[in-house]
């Protein structure tokens, strides 16, 4: 369980937590180069909290992925700065990508909680400091990349060599966007290769802030290219090219089949995939359950449940079951949900309309489909946003000032020996 305090989030920062940051950077970022998409098309970023425009990004297509990829080959050519460059400088320039996240901590996390809706609380204490891990952890790598000598009968040398794998497509979704860009770019960067990296067009902007410091900490032109863009357009180009030699995606079970699709229709390229899942949380008698409701609690609500490891299936001992539940419905009825740069907020929005819906659609399904659930467990499905602010203008839009999101399914274990198997 992560721990973080929100009430501390005044001392975290440089500014009052209720001004909201200036979007600086807006466009395609391609050889160290912001520039127009080819069709001079945008999108709107929206904030989560209330509908609302916040600026307008540009919207990469095939011409602009396929421009991405010429660049990141030039980039990768034999005797080009970034092959020749040592493993230790990668490592330098890995650790001056930190430093300056450092310097810009603040600016990053009011940028991602308002691209995101995540309160600010957790973007100063966990979103920005372990992307900065994540980068440092490789920039400590690069020079520790190498193969082996290995004995063999005859007059032979026999060895291996560890080489980049070449250009690097990755593919980002919207619920840690910074922590999920780092740990595409610094694995990939720490041993020489290149990328092309689109982010979730949810969350575009604290991506295209990080190009900026890409370019600032030097990285050569190519190294890094933020496509940002629709999945079906700018995504699907990236998946099927045919000069793209891997390609790293998290995000749905769904999106990640047409990534293998597209692998093996184009060139067979390597393909990484992060998926969703159900994460079960399983609740024995002997347990504390004061503790145990605190963890389910915070397994499923963390970052607003949009967490693909969050606990989405509870089984609990039928002794305890009654209890276990009355408990957790006390436990929702206390979190704050509110504008994520309130101090006193632990849940901000959902990131957009759809995923709203979703989740209103599966609690009305679980009411229909478990007719003998108590009205502990009908009123937990709805309690967690009973104190929703519904005078905030941040809650109108896509919000609809609902007071119920999230259902948390718990399954009585007479026997949890068998249920396991």
């Amino acid at each position: 369980v992560i721990s973080y305090h929100l009430t501390k989030v005044s001392s975290m920062t440089d500014s009052p937590p209720s001004v909201l940051p200036k979007v600086k950077y807006t466009k395609i970022f391609i050889d160290n180069e912001w520039r127009d998409s080819e069709s001079r098309k945008t999108f709107p970023a929206l904030n989560p909290c209330t509908g609302e425009k916040i600026c307008d990004v540009a919207e990469a297509d095939k011409a602009d992925v396929n421009a991405a990829v010429e660049s990141a080959k030039r980039a990768f050519t034999l005797g080009s700065e970034w092959r020749k460059m040592d493993a230790s400088e990668r490592g330098k320039l890995l650790n001056r990508l930190a430093d300056l996240m450092e310097r810009d901590k603040d600016y990053l996390a009011r940028l991602e909680s308002l691209d995101n809706g995540k309160p600010l609380g957790v973007s100063l204490a966990v979103d920005v400091p372990v992307a900065i891990s994540c980068y440092r952890y490789y920039a400590g790598y690069a020079d520790k990349v190498h193969g082996k000598t290995i004995p063999i009968d005859g007059n032979y040398f026999c060895y291996t060599r560890h080489e980049p794998v070449g250009i690097v497509g990755a593919v980002i979704p919207w619920n840690f966007p910074m922590v999920m860009q780092a740990w595409k770019l610094a694995p990939a960067l720490c041993c020489g290769n290149v990328v092309v990296l689109k982010p979730a067009e949810q969350t575009p902007l604290s991506a295209l802030y990080i190009a900026s410091l890409i370019k600032e900490a030097g990285f050569p032109p190519g190294v890094v290219n933020i496509v940002p863009g629709y999945g079906p357009t700018a995504g699907a180009a990236l998946t099927e090219h045919m000069d793209v030699d891997k390609l790293a995606f998290t995000g749905s079970t769904e999106v990640g089949r047409l990534i293998m699709q597209a692998s093996g229709k184009s060139n067979l390229k390597n393909v990484t995939l992060e998926l969703g899942g159900k994460s079960p949380v399983i609740i024995f008698a002997d347990a504390d359950l004061n503790e145990a409701v605190e963890i389910s609690h915070s397994a499923l609500f963390f970052n607003m449940g949009q967490c693909c490891t969050a606990g989405s299936r509870t089984f609990v001992e039928d002794s305890i079951y009654d209890e276990f539940v009355q408990k957790s419905v006390a436990m929702a009825r206390k979190r704050t949900v509110g504008s994520p740069f309130d101090p006193k907020v632990e849940q901000g929005p959902q990131i957009d309309q759809e995923q709203l819906d979703k989740i209103m659609s599966l609690i009305e399904s679980g009411k229909k489909r478990e007719r003998s659930s108590s009205a502990a467990e009908i009123e937990l499905a709805t309690a967690a946003f009973s104190s929703n602010p519904q005078s905030s203008p941040m809650f109108r839009t896509p919000c609809a000032s609902q007071r119920k999101r999230f259902s948390v399914r718990f399954s009585r274990s007479y026997d949890l020996k068998q249920s396991m198997k």
